[in-house]
């Protein structure tokens, strides 16, 4: 029977970003690319992320996180699924531990990160420092500023979308600021275009914006390796730091995504900051037979 089978997990979601958690503290099992296909494919667990709770590998942090996309690839971070690993952290019966002030440090692909608690189920997520050079990104051709790069689609004369905005917030980011509402584009068609194309040597996550405001963008998002997305949250962060190279706002704004609205703030010290809300769907435990032919 493979090691996951009737791991019990917790179905949540942050802003509408499909998350699920689960807690493998105590165990040496792992997840592979495959297992978490499959527990993406089964309705009971579908998920945009997966996020598995590790003992703590560095000193002074609270657990070790790995991330997932519906794929089974990896993703560096995400802001989203960071706040519902919190409220499992401190809220859930079977998964908290005791913690300080509602504060936790938690180790991911991309780096250390920080979130704390602000109401009782919003949470803020210091997701660290934009990387904005082009070899950071990465990106397969050096630009010397991102903030507008050459890529286009579409006829060369009449391009329907071009010059996006490349960051990364530990996933790298394309973004295209927009005139026109993002719902009128044909984003379930042009993502997968896009997230591949070879100008992005890890592929990249495709946003739409409009900005709307000095404090407020809408935003669309096919995220790399789960698709079209109702929220994220490291877009929504390349989201304002782009905008704000730009000049089309401030250091903060308001982000509305289809699933909900989060808070972006890039501090002076270069941080970014994410605050939203989580949402506790329900929990369940993996059924057996999603592994069949996996070995684990």
């Amino acid at each position: 029977m493979n090691a996951l089978a009737n791991h019990r997990f917790l179905k949540m979601h942050g802003a509408g970003n499909a998350i699920v958690v689960l807690d493998l503290r105590g165990s040496r099992i792992t997840v592979s690319g495959p297992e978490a296909r499959a527990i993406a494919a089964d309705p009971r667990s579908r998920f945009d992320q997966l996020m598995v709770i590790h003992d703590a590998v560095t000193p002074g942090t609270d657990a070790r996180l790995r991330i997932y996309n519906t794929d089974g690839s990896r993703a560096g971070a995400c802001g989203n699924g960071t706040r519902c690993v919190a409220f499992a952290m401190l809220d859930d019966p079977a998964m908290a531990r005791p913690a300080d002030g509602g504060s936790l440090t938690l180790e991911t692909d991309a780096g250390l990160v920080a979130v704390r608690r602000v109401a009782d189920r919003s949470f803020t997520v210091d997701m660290g420092k934009p990387r904005l050079k082009w070899d950071e990104i990465p990106l397969r051709d050096p630009f010397p500023d991102t903030r507008r790069i050459e890529l286009q689609i579409g006829p060369i004369d009449d391009p329907i979308l071009h010059s996006p905005a490349a960051v990364s917030m530990g996933n790298p980011h394309a973004i295209f600021f927009v005139d026109r509402d993002p719902d009128e584009y044909d984003l379930a068609r042009i993502g997968p275009m896009l997230e591949g194309h070879p100008i992005f040597p890890e592929r990249a996550n495709i946003s739409l914006a409009q900005v709307l405001g000095r404090d407020l963008i809408k935003l669309r998002v096919w995220e790399r390796g789960a698709g079209l997305t109702l929220a994220c949250g490291t877009a929504a962060c390349a989201t304002v730091v782009a905008a704000s190279r730009l000049r089309m706002i401030g250091r903060q704004a308001m982000v509305a995504l289809p699933g909900g609205q989060l808070s972006i703030e890039w501090r002076a010290d270069d941080h970014v900051l994410m605050t939203g809300p989580v949402f506790l769907e329900g929990e369940g435990t993996f059924a057996p037979e999603i592994f069949a032919g996996i070995d684990g």
